[in-house]
């Protein structure tokens, strides 16, 4: 006798957003053809933040939209709300949308006595009412494995590498910028047909704080593409493309999905040597900083990506299909 399987089925489609990254939720709605859902968020005198829902959400299937970026500790909070907001008003299905996860960084303990943040923060989405957790590129992929709920962590990779497929940069080599980036630079590489590159990283044997770079590959001559997760304080790219440059690149690009740019990145991009930095826009970019990098800067949108993402969720539709080469 053949188990009969059942699907739950979710009502009507709604997509809200939190204030971190509003333009980005409105290209997700403007793709899924809805308005986005309406809802009251701020904060009060005293600091602390307030959802309140303008509409019922009882038995639909809803997806907010939220990237914890900075400042990562209020954006992570207003999501915790809106979730807790949607939950008491009794959706259907509540699906938590961090297409930037912040604190991503601390993903295990390398040291005496410190947290594993980034564990923490996905049981507080997850105790928060979050039923399935969708995200881009997490800094380290063993996070997927800290939820306890559905976890899909799509990939700006292929936005990436068509981008440059199209600009055709000739002579052009992949470079990851450490020996962690390694993975994904060989993936960007693989699908340009392009030969790969690595910085290297080591401490002087007499123990002291600089660090020494050192090549795994050749850029002589040729246009370096690094490829990285996440642009911060941009140290490392910065560094990275002085090197190459004394290496004998003619010319170096770069590319990741997430642009931070804290601290002095945007100083320290301006002198480095760097032709041109292409990112998404998974967390905002300030108009100053997009007006003090100038032609410096690409920023391509995820929008589409994660919109047809939402649309597959909800209509039970694999969403692997979409990367499958």
């Amino acid at each position: 006798m053949t188990a009969r399987v059942e699907y739950k089925l979710y009502g009507e489609l709604v997509v809200f957003s939190g204030t971190a990254n509003r333009p980005l939720a409105e290209e997700v709605a403007a793709y899924l053809g809805l308005p986005l859902g309406e809802a009251d968020v701020f904060q009060f005198p005293n600091t602390n933040t307030f959802v309140r829902l303008r509409q019922s959400v009882r038995g639909k299937d809803v997806f907010v939209i939220q990237p914890t970026a900075s400042p990562t500790n209020d954006n992570l909070m207003e999501l915790l709300i809106f979730m807790d907001a949607l939950r008491r008003d009794s959706a259907g299905r509540i699906t938590a949308v961090v297409p930037y996860y912040g604190y991503g960084r601390t993903d295990k303990k390398d040291q005496p006595r410190v947290p594993i943040t980034a564990r923490l923060v996905a049981d507080l989405i997850t105790v928060a009412g979050a039923d399935r957790f969708l995200t881009v590129d997490l800094h380290a992929g063993q996070i997927q494995g800290f939820f306890t709920i559905p976890t899909d962590e799509l990939t700006a990779l292929h936005l990436l590498g068509d981008y440059f497929a199209e600009k055709a940069i000739p002579d052009a080599v992949v470079v990851a910028p450490d020996v962690g980036a390694t993975r994904r630079a060989r993936d960007f590489a693989r699908r340009l047909n392009l030969p790969l590159a690595v910085i290297e990283k080591r401490r002087p044997l007499d123990g002291s704080g600089a660090e020494i770079l050192t090549l795994i590959g050749d850029v002589e001559g040729k246009n370096a593409i690094v490829v990285d997760d996440e642009v911060d304080t941009a140290a490392t790219l910065t560094r990275g493309t002085r090197f190459l440059l004394q290496e004998g690149a003619r010319e170096v690009y770069a590319c990741a999905t997430h642009a931070i740019l804290s601290g002095t990145a945007i100083e320290d991009l301006q002198s480095s040597g760097l032709k041109q930095l292409v990112v998404t826009n998974t967390a905002p970019v300030a108009p100053p900083k997009r007006r003090a990098l100038g032609s410096l800067l690409t920023v391509l949108s995820v929008g589409k990506l994660l919109g047809e993402v939402i649309r597959r969720i909800h209509g039970g539709i694999s969403v692997g299909e979409m990367f499958d080469e």
